[in-house]
Protein backbone atom coordinates (compact mmCIF):
# COMPACT_ATOMS: atom_id res chain seq x y z
CA UNK A 1 0.00 0.00 0.00
CA UNK A 2 1.57 2.88 -1.14
CA UNK A 3 1.70 6.11 1.19
CA UNK A 4 0.27 9.37 -0.18
CA UNK A 5 -0.22 13.05 0.84
CA UNK A 6 -2.30 14.72 -2.29
CA UNK A 7 -5.50 14.83 -2.19
CA UNK A 8 -5.28 15.29 -6.40
CA UNK A 9 -3.67 12.00 -5.90
CA UNK A 10 -6.55 10.36 -4.21
CA UNK A 11 -9.25 11.38 -6.17
CA UNK A 12 -7.05 10.62 -9.53
CA UNK A 13 -7.16 7.35 -8.23
CA UNK A 14 -10.98 7.19 -6.82
CA UNK A 15 -12.03 8.16 -10.54
CA UNK A 16 -10.18 6.06 -12.20
CA UNK A 17 -10.27 2.42 -10.57
CA UNK A 18 -13.85 0.70 -9.80
CA UNK A 19 -13.13 0.41 -5.87
CA UNK A 20 -10.68 1.57 -3.54
CA UNK A 21 -9.46 1.64 -0.11
CA UNK A 22 -7.90 4.80 1.73
CA UNK A 23 -6.78 3.45 5.14
CA UNK A 24 -6.08 5.85 7.35
CA UNK A 25 -3.19 5.94 10.06
CA UNK A 26 0.19 6.73 11.74
CA UNK A 27 3.26 5.22 13.19
CA UNK A 28 3.01 6.11 16.23
CA UNK A 29 -0.48 4.85 16.63
CA UNK A 30 -0.08 0.96 18.07
CA UNK A 31 -3.62 0.08 16.61
CA UNK A 32 -3.00 1.23 13.39
CA UNK A 33 0.30 -0.59 13.79
CA UNK A 34 -1.54 -3.41 14.06
CA UNK A 35 -4.37 -2.86 11.98
CA UNK A 36 -1.93 -2.43 8.98
CA UNK A 37 -0.77 -5.75 8.28
CA UNK A 38 -5.04 -6.96 8.40
CA UNK A 39 -5.72 -4.83 5.96
CA UNK A 40 -3.29 -5.75 3.73
CA UNK A 41 -4.32 -9.45 4.41
CA UNK A 42 -8.03 -8.48 2.98
CA UNK A 43 -6.53 -7.17 0.04
CA UNK A 44 -5.05 -10.04 -0.91
CA UNK A 45 -8.18 -11.73 -0.90
CA UNK A 46 -9.12 -8.80 -3.42
CA UNK A 47 -6.52 -7.75 -5.95
CA UNK A 48 -8.69 -5.86 -8.14
CA UNK A 49 -9.45 -2.96 -5.15
CA UNK A 50 -6.80 -0.53 -5.40
CA UNK A 51 -5.35 0.61 -1.83
CA UNK A 52 -3.07 3.83 -0.89
CA UNK A 53 -2.45 4.70 2.65
CA UNK A 54 -2.68 8.00 4.72
CA UNK A 55 -0.28 9.27 7.09
CA UNK A 56 -2.46 11.50 9.40
CA UNK A 57 0.49 12.77 11.15
CA UNK A 58 2.19 13.98 8.26
CA UNK A 59 -1.27 14.79 6.17
CA UNK A 60 -3.32 16.90 8.55
CA UNK A 61 -5.01 19.16 5.47
CA UNK A 62 -5.74 15.51 3.83
CA UNK A 63 -7.42 13.97 6.75
CA UNK A 64 -9.62 16.86 7.34
CA UNK A 65 -10.70 16.85 3.65
CA UNK A 66 -12.10 13.33 4.60
CA UNK A 67 -13.01 13.88 7.67
CA UNK A 68 -11.17 11.60 9.78
CA UNK A 69 -11.26 12.41 13.44
CA UNK A 70 -9.91 9.10 14.65
CA UNK A 71 -7.89 6.37 13.59
CA UNK A 72 -7.31 4.11 12.46
CA UNK A 73 -9.80 4.60 9.33
CA UNK A 74 -10.73 2.71 6.38
CA UNK A 75 -12.55 4.06 4.02
CA UNK A 76 -13.79 2.66 0.68
CA UNK A 77 -14.94 4.13 -2.60
CA UNK A 78 -17.24 2.07 -5.14
CA UNK A 79 -17.53 3.91 -8.55
CA UNK A 80 -16.54 7.15 -6.88
CA UNK A 81 -18.45 7.78 -4.44
CA UNK A 82 -17.77 6.87 -0.27
CA UNK A 83 -19.90 3.09 0.06
CA UNK A 84 -17.94 1.89 3.05
CA UNK A 85 -16.27 3.95 6.57
CA UNK A 86 -15.03 2.48 9.19
CA UNK A 87 -13.32 3.54 12.29
CA UNK A 88 -11.37 3.27 15.98
CA UNK A 89 -12.63 0.19 16.67
CA UNK A 90 -12.53 -1.97 13.39
CA UNK A 91 -14.05 -5.39 12.69
CA UNK A 92 -12.03 -6.42 10.33
CA UNK A 93 -14.67 -9.83 9.70
CA UNK A 94 -16.96 -6.82 8.70
CA UNK A 95 -15.42 -5.08 6.86
CA UNK A 96 -14.08 -7.98 4.77
CA UNK A 97 -17.78 -9.02 4.80
CA UNK A 98 -18.98 -5.63 3.44
CA UNK A 99 -16.04 -5.47 0.80
CA UNK A 100 -16.95 -8.96 -0.44
CA UNK A 101 -20.73 -8.34 -1.62
CA UNK A 102 -19.89 -4.91 -3.19
CA UNK A 103 -16.61 -6.56 -4.82
CA UNK A 104 -18.46 -9.49 -6.30
CA UNK A 105 -21.29 -7.34 -8.06
CA UNK A 106 -18.67 -5.52 -9.57
CA UNK A 107 -16.11 -7.54 -10.38
CA UNK A 108 -17.83 -10.68 -11.39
Amino acid sequence: MNIVDSNEVIKKLINSNKMVLVYFGSKTCGVCSAMKPKVDEVLKIYPKIKSIQVDVEKSMQLSATYDIFTIPAILVFIEGKETIREARYISMQDIEGKISRYYDLIFE
